[in-house]
């Protein structure tokens, strides 16, 4: 493991650091192992250490990673929830679908309602979809082909323009 580049955030209480890993022979290092490398590296706890990124190039050996460190465990409160949950194994993040499923449940069902409303309630959606259709054809009538005058023929021009003959009237060619 080789520190590219680290500067010091005053502000925030924490090194932003670059560090490339090299993996010969082996896939890119997951961030837990990238964690405790730089947990190591820098003497922090893992609880201060959070790897915002991983990037490999394709058929490379070496991976280059954007690591924070913190100062103490108070001030890494401020890392947002999903890069603490992607820094945690992954037997233990919180995936988003569990998240969605629980609150479901602690709704209130609805009553079911009796069998006398449940068919006044399907009589009228029937009568609606039969309805519709209805409209919609005498909206637009089917056109016939006797409304449409034949392809062959069209309409001449006025009387009062004078045509050319037609042994003049050669097409002029495109430039």
């Amino acid at each position: 493991m080789e520190v590219v580049e680290e500067h010091v955030n005053s502000l925030l209480h924490r090194r932003e650091a670059k560090l490339v890993v090299h993996h010969e022979g082996a896939g890119t290092p997951d961030r837990i192992t990238v964690r405790k490398l730089a947990s190591d590296h820098f003497k922090a706890g893992l609880n201060q250490v959070y790897v915002r990124s991983i990037a490999t190039r394709t058929g490379g050996s070496s991976a280059l990673c954007v690591v924070e460190v913190y100062e103490d465990p108070k001030s890494a409160e401020i890392v947002p929830a999903y890069v603490k949950n992607r820094n945690l194994p992954k037997d233990q993040r919180v995936s988003k679908q569990k998240k969605e499923v629980e609150p479901r449940p602690a709704a209130p069902a609805p009553k079911p309602k009796p069998a006398a409303e449940k068919k006044a309630e399907a009589k009228p959606a029937e009568k609606k979809e039969e309805a519709k259709p209805a409209p919609a054809k005498e909206g637009k009538p089917a056109p016939s082909k006797e409304a449409k005058p034949p392809a062959g023929k069209e309409e001449k021009p006025a009387a009062g323009k004078e045509t050319k003959p037609a042994a003049k009237a050669e097409p002029k060619p495109k430039a």
